[in-house]
């Protein structure tokens, strides 16, 4: 297959460099992430003004614009040909279950889904290095074809990997998890009036409820999940009315 792979954290991260380098094994791979981290830009796209792709080698460009513009500019533009399926990650850090409404690497999966094209998006559950990335791409190599057959058309896979896997690997299928974060806002007041802003963020759930991503995760299995990419109808409750 033609895999295009992405990212939210930048070219150079060593999650990428991880799958692709399993990825390759069996399939030609084409690399479109961002020139620098994008973490938490969600969705976004360039809207105004151009974005700059800078060759990085065979198959191999760097994107001034989101993730979500990478896999756009690949499948419209002329550098890449017609692609598979999309790859985004592996993210350094999870995106379980809420954190997917800020998720770039999500968003690269999900763009894929907007463009009729199977998408996956893959994550580790943890923040800090030392990472282990190896597993997860031994994984994802194996079951790519798989996940390609059975994709459904509006939907993108949502995978996250433990940080202490249990071996052989296992997988199970999860509901995504609600995620509340503390977050604090740290308030400087410069001398000429203006003031700057910093977010701490920590997590508030002190439960996680079972058969979630979240619990998955943390009892060292893969927590694969289906996530609805186009928008949807919920009829309102009987009696409410929209004025």
């Amino acid at each position: 297959m033609r895999v295009l792979l992405t990212n939210d954290d930048g070219i150079d991260s060593p999650g990428l460099a991880a799958v692709e380098g399993a990825l390759s094994v069996e399939h030609e791979v084409w690399v479109v992430a961002p020139d620098a981290e994008r973490s938490g830009q969600s969705h976004a796209i360039q809207m105004r003004g151009p974005v700059k792709l800078t060759r990085k080698g065979n198959r191999r460009f760097a994107c001034s614009g989101t993730p979500a513009d990478c896999v756009f500019l690949a499948f419209r533009g002329s550098l890449v040909p017609r692609f598979d399926v999309v790859v985004s990650g592996i993210n350094t850090g999870p995106n379980l279950g809420t954190d997917l409404v800020y998720s770039g690497t999500a968003a690269a999966a999900r763009q894929a889904s907007l463009l009729g094209i199977p998408g996956v998006a893959l994550s580790l559950d943890s923040l800090t290095p030392p990472w282990n990335f190896a597993p997860g791409a031994a994984f994802a190599a194996e079951n790519l074809k798989n996940w390609v057959e059975t994709w459904s058309e509006g939907t993108f896979l949502n995978v996250n990997f433990p940080a202490q896997p249990l071996f052989p690997l296992q997988a199970e299928q999860t509901q995504p998890s609600r995620r509340r974060y503390y977050d604090q806002v740290v308030e400087f007041e410069a001398p000429g009036g203006e003031v700057w802003c910093w977010v701490k963020g920590l997590i508030l759930d002190d439960k996680i409820p079972e058969g979630t991503d979240w619990d998955c995760v943390r009892r060292g299995r893969v927590a694969y999940s289906v996530i609805v990419s186009q928008p949807v109808t919920v009829e309102a409750p009987a009696g409410r009315q929209i004025k």
